[in-house]
């Protein structure tokens, strides 16, 4: 439901930083051109390699979380760490083998929402085709080495964030209960809805943290793509040619706004998601301890 904002996010976030004319200068606005250029339609661009993308990375990404923690625990690191500690650093790894399993995926999605029309690529197969072509097999990665700079501490606060929420919403819950002399017994267990906002909240502060990154990768992936004129200068190669000269010219010719373009898009559509992905799968791993319980 929350794909109609991807173009959104993307287009917005992917001007070329050499060019201060921006074709998209509200979420509003950008919402009514596009529909008036290119239909409803418009709004789903990338989805097929978006939901090609979730499968693998929302999967490889909670496998590795818990064989990390699994690890952590059995080795006795998890003891050395603490516990906020661990869910920092496993947030982090399982983010990261979560981008490296899915990335090709991403950079179709990044295509596809941001060319505009007249449409350069007219399926995810002929954007694969497209982008191999141009910058040969590596240009399904590119732009990889930005993107794990970015979802590594993203990751991070959004598992070690959603943790800490989880504990103080629990340690606030017992100590009300303890006021009003109320058991405390099986207390430790949150609500869907707890769980919910808590992802909500983490996902809020960890992509708006990141944001500036994300700026920088998502024009690293469209860079040298032939898009129409009428959507900003395009995004030339010289542009992007390190990660320190990219966020070198967005500061000079776009000022600390030019790392926030597209967050409002990106942040509405990150932060639900999260907090549903968390709350599925504290009700999924529940769900299976609870019939595992009963088996025995």
């Amino acid at each position: 439901m929350l794909q109609q904002l991807e173009p959104i996010a993307k287009r917005a976030a992917g001007l070329d930083p050499t060019s201060l004319a921006s074709k998209y200068t509200g979420l509003r606005q950008a919402l009514t051109t596009i529909l008036k250029e290119e239909g409803i339609k418009g709004l789903w661009r990338g989805t097929l390699p978006g939901q090609l993308l979730t499968v693998p990375y929302t999967a490889v990404q909670f496998v590795t979380l818990q064989q990390v923690r699994y690890f952590a625990h059995q080795s006795g690191i998890s003891d050395a760490m603490g516990g906020k500690s661990l869910s920092f650093v496993s947030g982090a790894m399982a983010g990261a083998a979560a981008t490296i399993a899915a990335y090709p995926f991403d950079i179709l999605r990044t295509t596809l929402a941001a060319q505009g029309e007249p449409k350069v690529y007219h399926s995810m197969m002929q954007a694969a085709r497209g982008v191999v072509q141009q910058h040969g097999a590596r240009g399904l990665y590119r732009g990889l080495n930005i993107t794990l700079l970015e979802i590594i501490p993203y990751a991070a606060l959004q598992f070690g964030l959603y943790d800490t929420f989880t504990a103080a919403w629990s340690k606030a819950h017992r100590r009300r209960l303890s006021a009003k002399g109320r058991d405390l017994q099986d207390k430790d267990g949150h609500s869907s809805f707890e769980r919910f906002m808590c992802g909500l909240c983490a996902g809020t502060l960890a992509k708006l943290t990141t944001h500036p990154l994300d700026v920088a990768k998502k024009r690293f992936q469209v860079a040298g793509l032939p898009r129409d004129a009428r959507y900003g200068a395009r995004i030339s190669q010289d542009a992007v040619k390190s990660l320190r000269l990219c966020l070198q010219q967005i500061w000079q010719r776009e000022g600390i706004h030019g790392f926030y373009k597209g967050s409002l898009p990106s942040i509405i559509k990150a932060a639900p998601s999260a907090a549903v992905t968390f709350a599925t799968y504290e009700f999924v791993i529940g769900y299976a301890a609870m019939t595992m319980a009963n088996k025995d």
